[in-house]
């Protein structure tokens, strides 16, 4: 039987990189995106008869959404071995002057998604007591930096869920391992003035990830930081 990974946000970017780097390795998939579309194009891309795919739409940021396509995987797609809480928005902008509900919106999409969605999936995991989540933070979930508003704020709390799940979940030899990711090339970065050379490659990420599964049940990657060449941007 294959093994199984599920990816929110999986369409583009390092999701979809993640995406493409475990159909390669042969393993079943169920991801969810935003757009029908985007969701459409990739299952042409990766449907192979070696494996399974479950493709969902499904806005991340809508508490409902997120359990019906957890409901859909626990029944259709069963235990997980990997879950890769990936989706996510940025909004610049300044506390103290950043538009009404900006806070709301950024946790609601970058938090909650990702609470809501390992809860309803680890208990499969815990009944089989084996799995590995994986949370994309940020470099803005250890530093706060200029214009990073409450995008930081919701940041720092993905890093707190996945301290805390790392806690509680030790006993369960389920793995947590949150990944701290600076910039990288994807679709939010197009039309910027700066060169694809000052950003991580999505495909590094995806690789990180694959490296940090395959390692003995012995060891955990509680915390990896990545960041372009160059530093920061």
């Amino acid at each position: 039987m294959n093994k199984r990974i599920v990816i929110t946000g999986a369409t583009k970017g390092i999701g979809r990189a993640i995406a493409e780097k475990f159909a390669s390795e042969g393993w079943d998939l169920a991801l969810c995106a935003r757009t029908e579309k985007d969701l459409a194009e990739l299952n042409s891309k990766l449907q192979t008869a070696n494996n399974k795919l479950l493709l969902s739409k499904c806005d991340v940021s809508k508490k409902e959404e997120v359990k019906a396509f957890a409901e859909k995987v626990n029944s259709e797609f069963g235990a997980a071995d990997v879950i890769i809480n990936n989706a996510g928005i940025f909004i610049p902008g300044q506390v103290i002057n950043e538009d009404e509900g900006t806070l709301e919106k950024l946790i609601e999409t970058n938090l909650y998604s990702a609470y809501h969605l390992s809860r309803m999936l680890l208990p499969k995991m815990i009944e089989k007591k084996a799995g590995h989540i994986f949370n994309l933070c940020s470099v803005a979930s250890i530093q706060a930096y200029p214009n990073g508003g409450s995008y930081s704020i919701s940041k720092f709390a993905l890093l707190g869920l996945s301290k805390a799940l790392r806690e509680e979940l030790k006993e369960h030899h389920i793995k947590v391992t949150a990944l701290i990711a600076g910039a990288t090339y994807t679709d939010s970065w197009k039309g910027s003035d700066l060169p694809k050379s000052r950003f991580m490659k999505p495909e590094d990420v995806a690789k990180s990830v694959w490296d940090i599964y395959n390692l003995s049940e012995n060891t955990v990657v509680e915390e990896i930081l990545l960041r372009p060449m160059l530093g920061d941007i």
